[in-house]
């Protein structure tokens, strides 16, 4: 397929085909100019305290100048930052950037183990830590090589009485911060203090350098961390920001982020795109509390909102959620996970925002196509981003036809650099001329939206058929005695797999032979799943996607291949 020729005339006008990379020299340089040019609106909050752009560039430059006059570290050393949704996340991030360090974004709910991996394959020489996790790290951190430690409590960017007041009750009152012992480490707000009594040296970041180590989840494997740049960060936060077209005014969006920063999607949503657009980033720490999610949203009247799957479902199934003022509502993006058509509509039909479905991976900073904000393709995941090639392969390297299913593998300047110290498996990652492979299905349709059939590892066979997961997800979620559910295969004498459902039901329940017959009128013959179990939950990361490979895993699913 020749791209650029067949892409020519697929986009809406306002949209450009390609960005300008020179714009800007890094992340440095974005944070630069968006705190001086919006120093008095609000960037983030978190817990009841707001940080303005101007207190983030305060509070991250005297975080950048205590870590080049209080510790030894030098700009391309490693960091673990380890934290939920707080004010205190972007002043370090931030602060760490400005100093020429990498990030190295952790998950608060890592294992010890998980944690022991990443610290020693990232090489980090720092960590911070939310007094909440910091257990944990006490477990670890004398078989690693990290030499300082930060620990935060939830309430530090509060004033220092009411922070005092608050850290209190999280501890004491709460039980929420298990006892640890970990005499070396600083407290933040010391850290901080102590930072603005010295002198700051900005560090000139270069598109090249790596500003973060974004770690995969490691579902195929040990986790690997992908090597992003200031250049690969700064070109995704370009090439998204037209496809939302003429929806984000500059510096008057109030952004709700129920998504961890540590995860890439939400980094570069909201550290990255709104923040470069002045915007006020709501930062969610615990959104599984739908309640508490629910209160916070009724303090601010939010014009654009960060999900997925998951999350939108269960907010649309409580009541509370329903009765709000969505009148500012018209934005809302999801990634992570496949949208089913279901829940667009219900997402729809509750806030009156349709829902604008993209595509990434940790690997492409990670957006590769979105749906236009005004030509909206339900069931799609839309069209590649600005300056962003795509094409499919099949299981010998050729380009089937369009139309038909293919690996889907990309090439822009969004794409990781590689993987950390892993030449190997950098390599088996790239075609020869240079794409990435994403592992996922895809079918590029005529009109030019892709559409993802499902992973590669997740496939189905039955009988020698390709059965994709997503298929069957979108069919038996759409039953309304359903809530949630996954597919996976499970060993069959006779077909090789047969198709299994996991699934949550409502209140009302229902029955196996419901289901059957609801699939069997949906579904060809060889696709309907054999198998229904029932649960009160299904296992998900902490983002809220479904892990089907856990429930593939339990005892009783060997797989047959």
């Amino acid at each position: 397929m020749d791209f650029e020729a067949f892409y020519q005339d697929k986009y809406p006008a306002s949209i450009p085909r390609e960005i300008d990379l020179e714009r800007y020299t890094s992340m440095v340089d974005v944070f630069d100019q968006a705190v001086k040019k919006y120093a008095d609106r609000p960037a983030f909050s978190a817990v009841g305290a707001t940080l303005s752009y101007r207190d983030l560039d305060t509070q991250s430059r005297n975080f950048a100048a205590w870590l080049q006059t209080k510790t030894d570290l030098k700009p391309g050393d490693r960091i673990a930052v380890q934290m939920p949704n707080l004010c205190q996340y972007p002043v370090v991030a931030f602060g760490a950037m400005r100093a020429g360090l990498i990030v190295v974004n952790t998950n608060p709910l890592y294992t010890t183990r998980e944690m022991e991996h990443q610290f020693n394959d990232s090489g980090a020489k720092a960590l911070v830590v939310l007094a909440n996790m910091a257990a944990n790290a006490e477990k670890v951190l004398p078989q690693t090589s990290i030499e300082h430690v930060i620990v935060t409590e939830i309430a530090d960017m509060h004033s220092p009485l009411k922070r005092t007041v608050m850290n209190a009750v999280v501890k004491h009152v709460k039980k929420m911060v298990p006892p640890f012992s970990i005499p070396q480490a600083h407290k933040l707000p010391a850290v901080l203090s102590a930072g603005a009594r010295e002198k700051f040296t900005p560090v000139e970041c270069k598109r090249d350098d790596i500003a973060v180590l974004q770690y995969t989840g490691g579902t195929t494997g040990v986790a690997k961390g992908a090597m992003l740049t200031h250049g690969n960060l700064v070109a995704n936060l370009l090439q998204v920001r037209p496809m939302m077209e003429d929806t984000i005014v500059e510096g008057q969006e109030v952004v709700i982020a129920p998504l961890p920063l540590y995860h890439i999607y939400s980094f570069t949503l909201n550290c990255g795109i709104m923040f470069e657009a002045g915007a006020h980033n709501v930062l969610i720490p615990n959104p599984r509390d739908i309640p508490g999610f629910v209160k916070e949203l009724k303090n601010h009247k939010f014009s654009a909102f960060l999900g997925l799957n998951t999350l939108f479902v269960a907010l649309c199934n409580n009541e509370e959620f329903k009765g709000l003022d969505f009148s500012h509502l018209k934005l809302t993006s999801s990634g992570g996970m496949a949208l089913t058509t279901d829940t667009a509509k219900m997402w729809e039909r509750v806030t009156g925002c349709a829902i604008s479905e993209g595509f990434g991976m940790t690997e492409t900073s990670p957006v590769v196509t979105l749906n236009p904000r005004s030509a909206i393709q339900l069931g799609t995941i839309g069209l590649p981003v600005p300056s962003t090639q795509v094409k499919t392969l099949d299981d010998d390297g050729n380009e089937p036809p369009l139309g038909s299913p293919g690996e889907l593998c990309v090439k822009g300047p969004q794409v990781m650099r590689g993987y950390w110290q892993r030449p190997e498996d950098t390599q088996k990652s790239f075609t020869d001329d240079g794409y990435i492979r994403t592992g996922d299905i895809a079918v590029i349709q005529e009109d030019g939206y892709i559409r993802i059939v499902d992973r590669k590892k997740d496939m189905i066979i039955v009988s020698g058929f390709n059965v994709y997961p997503n298929e069957i997800e979108d069919v038996v979620s759409s039953h309304p005695k359903v809530v949630e559910c996954a597919a996976v295969g499970v060993e069959d004498a006779k077909s090789g797999e047969a198709v299994k459902i996991y699934l949550v039901a409502t209140a009302e329940g229902v029955t196996e032979n419901e289901l059957k017959e609801f699939c069997r009128e949906r579904l060809t013959a060889y696709k309907v799943p054999r198998f229904f179990e029932f649960r009160d939950e299904l296992p998900k990361t902490n983002v809220g996607k479904i892990l089907r490979r856990e429930l593939r895993d339990e005892p009783g699913n060997k797989q047959s291949r």
